[in-house]
């Protein structure tokens, strides 16, 4: 139980919410609640209110509060933060904590607002908000601290991030709202094109998950699962290669290597050429598609590398930001 106050860094993301302390992970849950719609109230929240999609009756509803990295729920979203910081702080303090919350590159000041309001009445006593690849770099120890260039690309559940930092600030970046839940829905929508089958974004995601890449691999791979036929409505089974979802997601993926060549082009050559000799750093949740690197690395002309901490090196990121040798250099790169 912590009586006093306490330095929290949270990543609030589409797919998973991320509290850490000090660089130390304490607590990650996915970014699910479960709704009884009469009462409109929350019955259960994270693994085991995802454990519900396509599985509960009408009078619940199974809801992503975030989109696109961004709130869509306010309400639940509030809840959900509220829910979170009581597990990891304890119920009772006598200061509540300041959060370093994380917010998707260029989000509008109404999504930073309600980002900040959220986290403020979930228990906070002082918020800041903190561009995701700033915190992704600093959670990664990349040298943002020099006039040299680094690039990070964090390729999350709702949202992918490309940006050039040097001087603990963001020189050039820019922000696709698609991300591993586009995966999904590319999946998805390949199979009901190819095969006439519908499938739930659990059995995507899961496909994913087991034998998805970004690029072919040797040694062919399958998967079986089960779908819905579009004209009987019945269940009928499935079996997926790796080819074919490699070839299902290459619109998504054509997009993410699309937002980083933006950024590249519009760097100053100088941090060009650094990125060029130390390579592009590769986090978030999505990277660990197999095969990712090696896509990026082809399509950009420059090494691209997965970072060693690909899925928490944001929330890690945003709760080192406090760090009195860190807090006075990045207060400038903070989000008001």
């Amino acid at each position: 139980m912590a009586l006093f106050s306490q330095d929290f860094g949270i990543d609030l993301g589409t797919y998973y919410t991320m509290i850490a302390e000090e660089g130390v992970l304490l607590e990650r849950a996915p970014t699910v609640a479960a709704i009884a719609i009469d009462e409109q109230k929350i019955v259960e929240f994270g693994q085991a209110a995802k454990d519900m999609f396509g599985r509960v009756p009408d009078t619940l509803e199974i809801a992503r509060p975030l989109q696109h990295g961004v709130i869509a729920d306010f309400e639940v979203t509030m809840k959900l933060l509220e829910h979170m910081i009581k597990k990891v702080a304890g119920p009772i303090r006598l200061f509540h904590p300041r959060i370093m919350v994380t917010v998707p590159f260029g989000a509008t000041s109404v999504e930073s607002r309600a980002v900040q309001e959220a986290v403020l009445e979930a228990g906070a006593r002082e918020v800041f908000l903190i561009p995701q690849p700033l915190a992704a770099a600093i959670g990664v120890d990349l040298p943002i601290n020099t006039p040299t260039g680094n690039m990070i690309i964090n390729l999350g559940g709702g949202a992918t991030q490309a940006a050039v930092l040097a001087m603990w600030g963001i020189v050039s970046a820019g922000t696709l709202r698609k991300g591993g839940a586009d995966f999904d829905e590319a999946i998805a929508t390949y199979v009901r094109r190819k095969y006439g089958l519908v499938i739930a974004q659990p059995t995507a995601e899961r496909i994913k998950l087991e034998i998805g890449a970004a690029v072919p691999m040797e040694g062919k791979s399958g998967i079986e699962v089960q779908g819905q036929d579009q004209v009987t409505g019945l269940p009928q089974p499935l079996a997926l290669s790796t080819d074919e979802v490699v070839e299902a997601l290459q619109p998504p993926l054509k997009e993410v290597v699309e937002n980083a060549r933006k950024v590249l082009e519009k760097t100053p050559p100088e941090l060009v050429s650094d990125i060029i000799d130390r390579g592009i750093a590769l986090s978030g949740g999505s990277a660990l598609l197999p095969g990712m690197e090696k896509l990026l690395t082809k399509e950009l002309g420059v090494p691209t590398y997965l970072v060693d901490n690909p899925t928490t090196c944001v929330v890690e990121g945003a709760s080192k930001a406090f760090s009195p040798a860190i807090f006075p250099k990045v207060r400038r790169s903070l989000i008001s």
